[in-house]
């Protein structure tokens, strides 16, 4: 039995009529009659009782009706919804961000895309670096935004945003009065820095690295908030990038230096090169593109 079937039957009890029937359906009179023929052959049974100007159905016609119009309209619910799918117009997306990269990235792109498809039911996983890197290879997220290097091999990316990386200063220091620093110079002062797994605390030693210099790191914490407050305190010196020093996210922030070599930070959107993108998931990463865009960040 066919979909079709189905659908032809139920007009022909709708109307009482093969004429009627076929001519709602489009379809010749002769090509639905030998339809509902065939399903009568096939099953054993007779679906109607043709009298000389109109149908009726069987006790079995009436059973098929009972039972085949609530599968039909399932059926054809399912076909919206897999055309709503295709369309890209409902679904799921799960979304990776750095807790606070993603703070001062991603509400703009979120709203936005809310506002385009509300049938998609977005879901936003913050993690650190190398925990996103490892939901995003293992398939548990759709799109993540990444720091660089990446070294997962089943991932790819492209560029949302480049960045400047600051110096962060004690504003008590003696060097908190140079708006340009040698990064060399503080081999002997100590940092603070963010914990093991974020990707920007691997920035900051490789800075440091390049400087001739490994870090005497005295406080460490898993939000850069706390780390920029730790260095407003005067504990040691950190880094950080274009986005935290513009904000006004706290009265208590360290001096902001730009440091000799003028480093940056690339950030990127991420996917599995062997997964097909759903179109959800191409709209969001076009959107984070743009808004990165509009808003400047990219430098």
């Amino acid at each position: 039995m066919e979909l079709r079937q189905i659908r032809y039957v139920l007009a022909v009890a709708e109307e009482q009529s093969f004429s009627r029937a076929a001519a709602n359906l489009h379809l010749a009179q002769p090509s639905l009659s030998q339809q509902i023929a065939k399903l009568e052959k096939e099953w054993g049974v007779q679906l109607f009782h043709r009298l000389p100007h109109h149908v009726e159905l069987t006790d079995a016609g009436e059973r098929f009706v009972q039972v085949a119009r609530p599968l039909l309209d399932q059926a054809e619910g399912l076909e919206r919804e897999m055309r709503g799918y295709a369309s890209g117009e409902i679904g799921k997306l799960f979304v990776g961000s750095l807790p606070i990269t993603g703070a001062y990235v991603l509400p703009q792109v979120i709203s936005e895309f809310a506002s385009r498809y509300p049938g998609v039911e977005l879901h936003l996983v913050e993690e650190t670096s190398s925990m996103l890197e490892h939901l995003l290879a293992v398939g548990k997220l759709d799109v993540s935004l990444l720091t660089m290097p990446i070294e997962a091999p089943t991932i790819v990316h492209e560029t949302a945003i480049i960045e400047e990386i600051y110096l962060a200063v004690p504003p008590a220091h003696p060097l908190a009065g140079k708006k340009e620093i040698d990064l060399a110079e503080l081999e002997s002062q100590p940092f603070v820095l963010l914990k093991e797994g974020q990707g920007f605390r691997q920035i900051s030693l490789r800075l440091c690295e390049k400087a001739g210099f490994k870090p005497r790191i005295v406080f460490e914490s898993s939000n850069i908030q706390t780390v920029q407050s730790l260095v407003a305190a005067g504990m040691g010196f950190s880094f950080a990038p274009a986005m935290i020093t513009e904000s006004s996210w706290t009265n208590n922030a360290p001096v902001y230096a730009r440091l000799t070599t003028r480093p940056t930070r690339t950030l990127v959107v991420a996917y599995r090169k062997d997964r097909q993108l759903s179109r959800p998931t191409e709209a969001f990463i076009q959107l984070l593109k743009e808004k990165a865009y509009d808003n400047e960040m990219q430098v």
